[in-house]
């Protein structure tokens, strides 16, 4: 599933075509892709078309589209294989697509936005608009303080200038859950899937499965510094792509999977020690960590403290 790496880029990526642009129409080829749509594909498209999309909006693994008057926007989820596209206006469909935006934009002229999705978990949706608790604004990409009703139970992600670093210590400190758990739980910190908590481990050398509530609060800050420096650097690297389905806006491949230090990695070196990387089960995914450099913690918690 994209990551906020991944979906930052796509952000990013649309947010030139689309600030500004007026929605000419719209095309719902396969309604599986609203999913969290409380309307049908004729109602989405009539209640699209004609309006300017005003911003491009990020939180965690959620995407919005503010619309003019600030009241709604379209907000997307990619799912596991969920594709936002920019082709030319007049391309022909692409392989997997689900919904087009035709769009005009006062600088660039007329395009098409594509969202085209192989497993069909992702979906777009209108959705109202509310007023965020804390008064700052929803995301990256936005000044407003408003966040879409679907949005609004998540976390702020770790890179959001207003993620409450306290408030996130004070999480890890009350669990009993293994830490990773807590780093993937999006009501605590959104925007972290399964690459990025492996990685951050890795590197703040914290076992994935160490009860949270026993790293001293340094750890515990250590290891938010951590998830920041892996989402930067993936970020800079235009993300981590496996295979096909995640792309960017333009269809190309991000390439920080050449970075991981342990996702992925079962049997290769770590890169810090030399032993092998290894993988084991977690709930229905998999961890993938050093055995040397991140011991279970009856072999670190006393020496923890004093680090």
């Amino acid at each position: 599933m994209p990551e906020l790496p991944e979906v930052e880029v796509v952000r990013a990526g649309l947010e030139p075509a689309l600030r500004g642009a007026r929605i000419v129409s719209v095309t719902v080829a396969d309604e599986r892709a609203l999913t969290r749509h409380p309307g049908s594909g004729a109602q989405f498209e009539a209640a699209l078309t004609g309006r300017t999309v005003s911003a491009v909006a990020r939180r965690g693994k959620f995407l919005w589209m503010p619309l003019d008057g600030d009241a709604d926007a379209i907000v997307g989820h990619l799912g596991m294989s969920g594709q936002m596209l920019l082709r030319g206006s007049g391309a022909p469909p692409d392989r997997h697509e689900r919904i087009r935006l035709d769009v005009r934009h006062p600088a660039h002229g007329d395009l098409a936005v594509v969202f085209a999705d192989q497993r069909t978990f992702g979906s777009l949706a209108i959705d109202p608009l509310l007023p965020t608790p804390d008064g700052a604004p929803g995301g990256r990409g936005t000044s407003t303080p408003t966040v879409p009703a679907q949005v609004a139970h998540i976390a702020r992600d770790p890179l959001d200038p207003a993620f409450d670093d306290g408030a996130f210590v004070s999480a890890v400190a009350r669990s009993r859950s293994a830490v990773k758990r807590v780093l993937l739980d999006q009501t605590v910190a959104s925007g972290i899937g399964n690459i990025y908590a492996d990685e951050a481990l890795w590197s703040a050398r914290v076992h994935p499965d160490r009860p949270a509530a026993t790293l001293a609060t340094r750890t515990a800050r250590r290891l938010l510094a951590d998830v920041r420096s892996v989402l930067e650097k993936a970020l800079a690297e235009g993300g981590t792509s496996f295979d096909a389905q995640y792309v960017n806006v333009n269809g190309q491949a991000g390439y920080f999977a050449h970075s991981l230090n342990a996702y992925g990695r079962t049997g290769a070196p770590c890169p810090r020690c030399g032993t092998p990387i290894v993988r084991v089960s977690f709930t229905n995914r998999s961890s993938h960590y050093c055995p040397r450099c991140q011991r279970p913690a009856r072999l670190r918690a006393a020496g923890d403290a004093v680090r």
